[in-house]
């Protein structure tokens, strides 16, 4: 025990004493603590309330003010009106797909017309709506002959738009595309195909169907030339573009004849 003592005496010394735990503590007095009093003597009318020492930190008022919402700067518009405004923004579908009737008919015209004055901006179109159809009416009537001639058709076309491609680009100072000489040369084989209308009512290896030959062959090379000389300004040149021309309708008439 003299040991424990000793050993007691090293503790730090403190004013602190068992009776202090009955004083007040932290703004609670033993007289005014309603937990010391018994069961059934608590006053519940008084409110009970906590009252922080004077080194706590005191609790935070709430933050009443409004939250910040900035006003944007763009206003998103429906989905409706998007849409809506999307569409009546694009152009028709035909024109997106390059098919335009009034074109297509002025150039129908200017073929069947020879003399017609051809309109040279109107001709440097890209246009293959029309030779399509043409091409597939000819095939038709060669069909009603009993002649399946579809891949003649188009390897002949393919062929000849080839060799006057490479023709005018040599002749003319401008130049042409391979999409205007298919164009022009598939609108002037409409009178090819009132040929092989013919072949299907009589016969055309007699003499009045070699002279409808050779005029349909003369009216198909005149109005190529007299297109691509209107497109290309190439005056003074029409025979020598109206030859080659008549040499490629030339195949496409033997092949409705025979």
């Amino acid at each position: 025990m003299s040991g424990f003592d000793n050993l007691n005496t090293d503790f730090y010394q403190s004013s602190y004493s068992v009776d202090d735990q009955n004083q007040a503590g932290y703004g609670y007095s033993n007289t005014d603590d309603p937990y010391s009093k018994p069961y059934g003597q608590y006053d519940y009318s008084q409110p009970m309330g906590y009252s922080a020492p004077p080194g706590m930190m005191q609790p935070q008022q709430p933050y009443t003010g409004q939250i910040f919402q900035p006003t944007p700067a763009f206003t998103p518009a429906s989905p409706q009106s998007m849409y809506t405004s999307s569409f009546e923004d694009e152009p028709p579908l035909l024109e997106e797909l390059g098919i335009n009737f009034d074109h297509i008919w002025q150039k129908t015209l200017t073929v069947l017309h020879p003399l017609k004055a051809a309109d040279g901006s109107i001709m440097n179109e890209t246009d293959l709506a029309g030779p399509m159809v043409f091409c597939l009416a000819f095939g038709a009537t060669l069909l009603l002959t009993g002649k399946i001639q579809f891949g003649y058709v188009y390897g002949i076309s393919a062929i000849g738009c080839l060799g006057m491609y490479c023709l005018l680009n040599l002749m003319s100072m401008t130049g042409v595309s391979f999409g205007c000489v298919a164009s022009v040369l598939g609108y002037c084989l409409l009178p090819m195909i009132i040929l092989s209308s013919f072949g299907v009512l009589f016969s055309l290896q007699g003499m009045m169907g070699i002279i409808l030959t050779a005029a349909i062959i003369g009216w198909c090379s005149f109005s190529a030339s007299k297109i691509f000389i209107s497109a290309l300004a190439m005056d003074g040149q029409q025979l020598l573009v109206a030859y080659p021309c008549a040499l490629l309708y030339g195949v496409f008439a033997l092949i409705s004849v025979f």
